[in-house]
């Protein structure tokens, strides 16, 4: 059957400069194996299927899949899922919040400024509420001693490491310099089965071109994508550990895919105990898809 269809530039209010997405509506029926396979013929970091919710506080339930299975959360997926949703006529059931029913549970998702409603046309920029970490604590040396190996930078170029796992199983490492973040030419091999976050503080904000405190990089050869164009999963970690950390202030910018020729803008805003990570939306492609 024919099935509404979205592919979506999210973190960029630019098409072509994010982290595409593909997004298929009304989704029940739909198997396992079929969303599966789906996913890896997009051949995008993740591909989400929409569906009713299953909680009743939930305004809708998403499937988020890459090319080598289902993960439980991941940040794009969210933005990009929920501006597809009230693109196609979906209604919140509580003014001025969206609630999303994924594999951690629910997500919340604002517009703008803390005050701002999202609309039914989806516009604007969105930011989520990080999910709790489900491990974090520093990394043991041996974990250090691979990532630097797989980096091909010294043991002493890692300031901080940590484990920063909201669903996906993220870990981290925060090196001296953004510039040092970009020369990264990991070996994909030694990585293995990690999902490696990079993060390195840009010296001075104008240094990067756009704003931005930190440059980021998502490393996720086990998925099939290698390298992540912008990553909200990671940044909303990253967000919980940095500023609990005093190593970034409560709102700062991220870039993102800079490496990759993109031009990734991750909006960080701590409001209380809640950190939002945010970003534009882009629409691409509108239509239906056979499934």
């Amino acid at each position: 059957m024919n099935r509404r269809f979205h592919q979506l530039d999210v973190f960029s209010a630019v098409p072509l400069k994010g982290n595409p997405l593909a997004v298929v509506h009304d989704a029940q029926g739909l198997d396992d194996a079929t969303m599966a396979a789906f996913a890896r013929w997009t051949n995008l970091s993740e591909t989400t299927f929409l569906l009713p919710p299953t909680d009743a506080a939930a305004d809708y339930r998403v499937r988020i899949f890459t090319p080598g299975g289902e993960l439980p959360f991941a940040g794009h997926p969210t933005l990009g899922s929920c501006h597809a949703w009230l693109a196609a006529g979906g209604m919140p059931r509580t003014a001025g919040v969206v609630v999303q029913e994924c594999g951690v549970g629910l997500v919340k998702i604002r517009r703008g400024g803390s005050d701002a409603a999202p609309t039914r046309e989806g516009a604007g920029r969105l930011f989520f509420a990080a999910p709790p970490l489900r491990r974090s604590g520093p990394l043991d040396e041996a974990l250090v001693q691979r990532i630097t190996a797989a980096l091909g930078v010294a043991p002493h170029d890692v300031l901080h490491h940590q484990w920063v796992d909201n669903g996906p199983g993220w870990c981290a490492v925060m090196l001296r310099s953004a510039a040092q973040v970009l020369a990264c030419r990991p070996d994909a091999a030694l990585l293995g089965d990690l999902r490696l976050g990079v993060v390195g503080r840009h010296e001075a904000v104008s240094d990067s071109g756009s704003g931005a405190l930190f440059e980021v990089r998502a490393f996720v050869p086990a998925l099939g994508v290698g390298e992540d164009p912008v990553t909200g999963s990671l940044n909303a970690s990253l967000a919980q550990w940095l500023i609990g950390a005093g190593l970034a202030p409560p709102t700062y910018l991220v870039a993102q895919g800079t490496a990759l020729g993109r031009a990734g803008r991750v909006y960080i805003e701590q409001a209380g105990d809640t950190v939002w990570v945010g970003g534009d939306v882009a629409g691409c492609v509108e239509g239906t898809v056979a499934l």
